[in-house]
């Protein structure tokens, strides 16, 4: 019986990466290639846009690669996902009518600052679950409806980036409630459009393709020349990355998930839509999970981006080695809960809650003569770990669920250390896999589903062995109660997470 294998096409901000993955979870190849956004030409500064076509060029070359690897008889189904928030406005031919914005684009900044002008904040996270940020897709729309109307005049739908992708591969338009759940136009708790959100841009549902089924269409001619795919192969709805990281992760009932890279999500996969002002001031965040009839809440935060920043100012010696992490784990191993006295409390992620402060910088308490380095990287992995530990109390709050356990997926996980002091924190088992490209996994089940392979994600997960390790609280897991109640009496005007 020949291999199956699904391939999946991951664009991220950085990297265009296509994966074959077979029915067992195995990476059976895998090609990258570096991708970014670009300065729009002959606009302001902080105008930033994706060439779609250079894009899929990249996504398409590494496509290649791995398709060379697979004979053609083997390929079950092809996915697309990528970041969320970025889209654009096509004409009937898949044209477009106007560049594909950048999340990291900063026109819309004074619309997002303005906002409450147009409608409540609250009122718009109550309807989409999302906060006022600005990348918020809405706010896109918003701006080419003022400044750029014939962008929106002359197009024939809006299409977000996935589905922009997946229109080069099949020719069909579609739009994945994924990627739709990060737009701010949604309501959240009917999984479909907002009325009353896409009236602030003078649109209705029409202006959107259709919601896709399991598969959006077979791979064309064109796109098999561009790929190296086979004509008719089915291409399988995907979209936000995000989500599809959350099903590959092996994420069950009664677990939180933390993705834990330079920036963190801390998320549930949640049978209930009910937004309250308690999680609106504290930031929360409601995104559409890959399987309908779920929701995730979540929180962003600062991550190893924090520990990145330490490695560069304190380990300049050994900061290019491949060891540099496993130098400054040994140190602070040496060290006892507490990090000799020195807390070190992140500084906040500039993007969501009304009661926070954008930019709001973090905070090194208890410095001594004696205070080495060593010590400010223990505290900088207990001041996440406190950090994590307050976001599943917020969520808790917000949202009535009470995880059991953990599971922590990204690069952060690869962390021992940390990973012990996460669960002595919270008190609760932390779960991590061997199988690190979860995002992959995620939307090859879903492929593998289109293909029909599996009859669903749950028999698809079940499928896959992601490698399971449990870190259990262990004898410092007292002493962390007695530390993260003293971090939580620092003064707020002092701390990055709190608000500001």
């Amino acid at each position: 019986m020949a291999r199956q294998v699904a391939i999946v096409m991951d664009c991220g901000s950085t990297n265009a990466t296509v994966i074959a993955v077979d029915p067992e979870g195995r990476i059976v190849a895998s090609a990258s290639r570096p991708s970014s956004s670009t300065p729009q030409p002959g606009c302001p500064e902080g105008w930033v846009i994706w060439d779609l076509e250079a894009v899929f060029a990249r996504l398409c070359d590494a496509c290649k690669e791995v398709a060379a690897q697979i004979p053609d008889d083997e390929i079950v189904a092809v996915t697309l996902d990528t970041c969320g928030a970025d889209g654009a406005p096509v004409r009937a031919d898949g044209s477009l009518t106007y560049p594909i914005i950048c999340w990291q684009d900063s026109r819309t900044e004074p619309l997002a600052e303005a906002f409450g002008e147009r409608m409540s904040p609250w009122e718009a996270f109550a309807e989409t679950g999302y906060q006022v940020i600005p990348f918020d897709s809405i706010l896109r729309l918003i701006w080419l409806r003022e400044n750029q109307p014939e962008a929106l005049e002359s197009a024939d739908c809006f299409m977000m980036f996935a589905g922009l992708l997946s229109h080069l591969l099949c020719g069909e338009k579609s739009i994945d409630p994924t990627a739709a759940g990060t737009m701010m136009c949604m309501d959240m708790a009917k999984r479909d459009w907002s009325a009353k959100m896409l009236g602030l841009a003078g649109l209705d549902a029409s202006f959107f393709p259709r919601w896709p089924g399991e598969v959006i269409g077979t791979v064309h001619a064109a796109g098999s020349a561009a790929s190296g795919l086979p004509v008719g192969t089915p291409v399988v709805a995907a979209g936000h990355d995000t989500q599809f990281a959350a099903v590959g992760c092996g994420g069950k009932p009664g677990e939180a998930i933390l993705s834990s890279g330079t920036w963190e999500i801390l998320m549930l996969r949640h049978n209930r839509f009910e937004p309250t002002q308690f999680g609106f001031e504290e930031g929360l965040i409601y995104e559409c999970d890959a399987e309908p009839g779920l929701w995730n809440p979540q929180l962003l935060m600062m991550g190893s981006g924090m520990l990145e920043w330490l490695r560069d100012l304190l380990y300049g010696d050994v900061a290019q080695r491949s060891d540099a992490y496993g130098v400054m784990i040994g140190e602070a191993q040496q060290l006892a809960p507490g990090a000799g006295g020195v807390t070190l409390v992140p500084s906040f992620v500039p993007s969501t809650g009304p009661t926070r402060k954008f930019g709001t910088r973090g905070t090194v308490l208890g410095l001594e003569l004696d205070t080495r380095r060593g010590h400010l990287y223990r505290a900088a992995l207990e001041g996440l770990s406190f950090q994590m530990r307050h976001a599943l109390e917020t969520l808790a709050e917000a949202t009535g669920f009470q995880p059991a356990s953990v599971r922590v997926v990204g690069g952060g996980s690869k962390n021992a250390l940390w990973n012990q002091i996460r669960a002595d924190v919270t008190g609760l088992p932390v779960i991590t896999t061997e199988q690190q490209e979860a995002t992959a996994l995620g939307a090859a089940m879903f492929a593998f589903v289109g293909g029909g392979i599996f009859a669903s994600p749950a028999e698809a997960q079940a499928a896959m062995d992601v490698g399971e390790r449990t870190v259990e609280p262990g004898p410092d897991s007292p002493a962390y109660q007695d530390l993260y109640a003293a971090y939580r009496s620092v003064p707020p005007a002092l701390q990055g997470f709190y608000k500001g």
